[in-house]
């Protein structure tokens, strides 16, 4: 079966980790793709930037 998960942060680097530690629990052949994408918002402010990713893979 395939399925997908989905991670969203508003840092990098906790992207990175929880990625990371998802991908551990996973054999190299589990994993089909990694989709990535970072979305910035200008506020009058601030920057808000959120980070994503989006793993497909097979259990």
């Amino acid at each position: 079966m395939v399925q997908i998960r989905v991670f969203d942060e508003e840092h990098e680097r906790d992207l990175e980790d929880a990625v990371n530690d998802f991908l551990k629990g996973l054999s190299d052949r589990d994993v089909i793709d990694i989709k990535y994408q970072v979305g910035c918002i200008n506020d009058e402010e601030e920057q808000i930037y959120c980070f994503s990713a989006m793993v497909i893979f097979r259990t």
